[in-house]
Order: C-alpha cells, then sequence, then structure tokens
C-alpha cells in the first residue's frame, strides 16, 4: 500500500514538472560550456570586420602598367621651360641641337623678359611651397604613380605668379626665358650660353658673345617648370623649383635626362605626356687647372624607344568569393579550437576547485532525517489533510531502503490488521524497533 501511493504521486509530480506549453530541445541534445556564447559573438563580429574590409578593398582601383614599343618615332614632342637666368637677356642665348642636324632655328623660339632676380614675399613662397611638395614626392612618398593619375585635380597651379609690391632698388638684372619648343624624337640637348645664336653652314650654330666681360658672366638659375609633351594643370615635376646659385662666374650646369612617353587611362584622366627621370651634375670652369669646358647650363635628353600605358582596372571578383570562403572557413576553425581549449581550462579549473573544496570539509557525514524514498510532505501528509503514518520512535530512518526485488533490507515487517487501523511493527538494525499507528 505504501509503495503503490509513493509511485503514484512520484508520477504525478514528473507530470506536471514536464507539462510546458513551449517545447523544448532535449538535454541530451545540448552541451552547455562556460565560453561557448561569448565565441560565437567574437566570431561573427570578426566575420562582420573582414567582410567590410574585403568589400573595401576589392570595391577600389588600381593601375596596372604596360610596356610597349612606341610606334610614333616620326612624331614631335613639346619642350616646356619656364627659367630664369642671373644675366641679362641679351648676354645670353637657348637653343637646341639634336642628332638630325636640324637647323636651330627650325625648333621655335623663347620668350625672353627682363625681370629681378630677388622674389618677392608671394612669388618666395610660391616657390617654397613647389620645393616641399616636390621634395615629399620624391624623398618620402613612394607611391607616386597614385599622386599624378589618382589623385584627381591638385590644388597646385602651375606658373610662378606675378611680383607684387614696389620693385627692389636698381634695374633689372636676371632674365626670364619662357615658353614651348617642338623638339624630333632624337637625343639632344638644350643648352643656355652666353652670347646669341647665329646658324652655321652647312650646319651647326655658334654662339657670339663679344663685348663681355668676366663679371657679366652668371650662370645661378632658377626653374619654375620644365617638362616634356603638352603641359599638365596640377602637376609638379622633378626640376620644378629647383634654385641653383653661383658665386664663381665660369661654371656649367648639366642636367642628364632620361624621357619616357607615358600614355595615361584612368577614371579622372585621359593624357599622352612623357616621364624622366634626371641627373644633375656642375662644376666651374678653369682651363688652368684642367677643368676645361663651356660656361652655361646644358640638358642633355634622350627619349626612350619603349613606351608605358597606365590603366586604371578593377580587381577580378572570384578572388573576392575565394578569399571571403577561406577567411569565413578558417575564423570558424579557430573559433572552434579556441572554444574548445577554453572549455577544457575552464573545466580543469573547476574541477580542481571542488576536489579542494570537498577535502578541505569534514569526511564524516550524518545520516538523513527523512528516508531517501519517502519526501518529508508525503509523510507528514500534507497534501492530504491527515497524516499517513505517525512515528513514535527518533530512529533516523522511518523507512529503510527496499532492494531491487522489492524486499526488505535487514528490516522485518509484522502487520497486523485491527479494524480499520493498521499497525506496522518493524526492527531496525543496531538501532531498536518502534510502532506506528
Amino acid at each position: 500500500m505504501l509503495s503503490t501511493t509513493l509511485v503514484n504521486r512520484r508520477q504525478a509530480l514528473k507530470v506536471v514538472k514536464e507539462l510546458d506549453a513551449f517545447p523544448k530541445v532535449p538535454e541530451s541534445y545540448v552541451k552547455t560550456t562556460a565560453t561557448g556564447g561569448g565565441l560565437s559573438i567574437v566570431t561573427f563580429v570578426l566575420i562582420g570586420i573582414l567582410v567590410l574590409s574585403e568589400v573595401s578593398y576589392y570595391a577600389s582601383t588600381e593601375l596596372e602598367f604596360d610596356y610597349l614599343v612606341d610606334t610614333n618615332y616620326t612624331g614631335k614632342v613639346k619642350l616646356n621651360i619656364d627659367i630664369t637666368v642671373a644675366m641679362k637677356c641679351y648676354h645670353v642665348g637657348a637653343d637646341v641641337l639634336d642628332q638630325t642636324g636640324q637647323d636651330v632655328l627650325g625648333f621655335g623660339f623663347l620668350q625672353e623678359e627682363e625681370v629681378y632676380w630677388e622674389l618677392s614675399p608671394k612669388q618666395r613662397e610660391y616657390q617654397q611651397m613647389v620645393q616641399s611638395t616636390n621634395s615629399f614626392l620624391t624623398e618620402e612618398y613612394h607611391a607616386l604613380q597614385t599622386v599624378l593619375w589618382r589623385s584627381g585635380n591638385p590644388t597646385y597651379n602651375m606658373g610662378m605668379p606675378d611680383r607684387e609690391g614696389p620693385n627692389p632698388p636698381g634695374s633689372t638684372d636676371a632674365c626670364r626665358l619662357r615658353g614651348s619648343l617642338e623638339l624630333n624624337k632624337v637625343a639632344g640637348n638644350f643648352h643656355i650660353t652666353a652670347g646669341k645664336s647665329v646658324p652655321v653652314i652647312p650646319k651647326g650654330h655658334a654662339h657670339l658673345a663679344m663685348m663681355m666681360d668676366n663679371s657679366d658672366y652668371n650662370f645661378s638659375h632658377r626653374i619654375d617648370h620644365f617638362s616634356f609633351g603638352e603641359p599638365l594643370s596640377g602637376l609638379i615635376y622633378p626640376l620644378d623649383g629647383s634654385e641653383i646659385t653661383t658665386s664663381y662666374n665660369q661654371h656649367t650646369f648639366q642636367y642628364f635626362m632620361k624621357v619616357v612617353p607615358t600614355e595615361v587611362r584612368t577614371y579622372r584622366a585621359s593624357v599622352d605626356t612623357y616621364q624622366f627621370s634626371v641627373t644633375e651634375r656642375n662644376r666651374p670652369i678653369s682651363h688652368s687647372e684642367g677643368s676645361h669646358g663651356v660656361p652655361g647650363i646644358f640638358v642633355k635628353y634622350d627619349l626612350s624607344s619603349l613606351m608605358i600605358r597606365i590603366r586604371e582596372v578593377h580587381r577580378p571578383f572570384w578572388q573576392f568569393f575565394v578569399r571571403m570562403c577561406g577567411i569565413v572557413g578558417g575564423i570558424f576553425s579557430v573559433s572552434g579550437m579556441l572554444n574548445g581549449l577554453m572549455g577544457f581550462l575552464a573545466d580543469f579549473v573547476c574541477c580542481r576547485l571542488k576536489v579542494g573544496h570537498k577535502n578541505a570539509a569534514s569526511p564524516k557525514v550524518s545520516a538523513p532525517s527523512t528516508s531517501p524514498l519517502v519526501q518529508p510532505d508525503i509523510l507528514s501528509g500534507s497534501n492530504s489533510g491527515s497524516p499517513i503514518l505517525s512515528a513514535s520512535t527518533s530512529s533516523p530512518e522511518l523507512i529503510p531502503p527496499v532492494d531491487s526485488n522489492g524486499g526488505s533490507s535487514g528490516v522485518d515487517y509484522n502487520q497486523t490488521p485491527s479494524g480499520s487501523n493498521q499497525q506496522l511493527e518493524f526492527s531496525l538494525p543496531q538501532q531498536g524497533s518502534g510502532v506506528y499507528s
């Protein structure tokens, strides 16, 4: 009778506990860890950051360089010049001599303007700005093509501004040579020397420097602009802003240039221009010391037979998908390994703490005050309103454990019916006997 009542009550409690309007995942399907949720959030955050980075990278463009043979060898090349020399204009002459032997008058003429060598504050500020920009491009910033072809239109405006304010005392003491010359696509040299040039038959030319004293020679010069091809507004070339002064009258300055035709096809520019590299050398002329030569400014150029084609292209999108697959798979793999490692460390630390806590506790365990099979509320009859059993002894175990076959373990039961009441007599080993009514 007692065992039947206990079983029925346990089944009723189990039904109540399992009653739930919202079905849940069985506990056997769920593995709880101390760090799994945190790593999942970190994983998705990393994936989002890397995806945005890859999208930004593949949405941008890059410059593609191709090297081709320049087949337009019969064309002309424009030379753009703006140079100021610290000499009177009637004392200097500028012209071009190349391998074709063409008459110097066939290349064109430069405009001569009497100016002051000393710059005004506004002009000096402009020159310093060009010098600092050129120094930054050549010494610090190495991706020069990005600045030239993908930066849009820079705020730099080409050309020395006009002089403002009062002029310096005295007359003009310098000559500004500016304009453009038409060159053949062969090696040659542009030079500025003392005296005006005159053609010589059958070919060549000579500079007549008569009635000039040694004090009239001064080839200190300032290059405001020097370029090949069509001038492009907003670009700074290697020699722009340079200024060289000398206290020695008989002095020669030499510039050696390698000019490369360049075809630019980008989203912001579509031009045919020329790039060039330059090497500069200068020395004083002293025939008595063995340093021979002609004082002046000499620019020796040589045009390359190869042409550079610059195109702005997008990166292939199939690389984007391949990289995304690798990124997502790699993050999940690494996060899984980290999750397992952190879970192992957490379980290891927790187990060590539990073992240490148990060892610190007392080794003796007191007997439970109630039976492991009968709950206190069942014994007291709180659920039915009347007690089922009443104990007349202070035994720590009211009902002994039952073995697997349903029998008692070390307990004798004697049931004596007496009307409507029943008595249960049993004896506990080493604990005396008791009678319950």
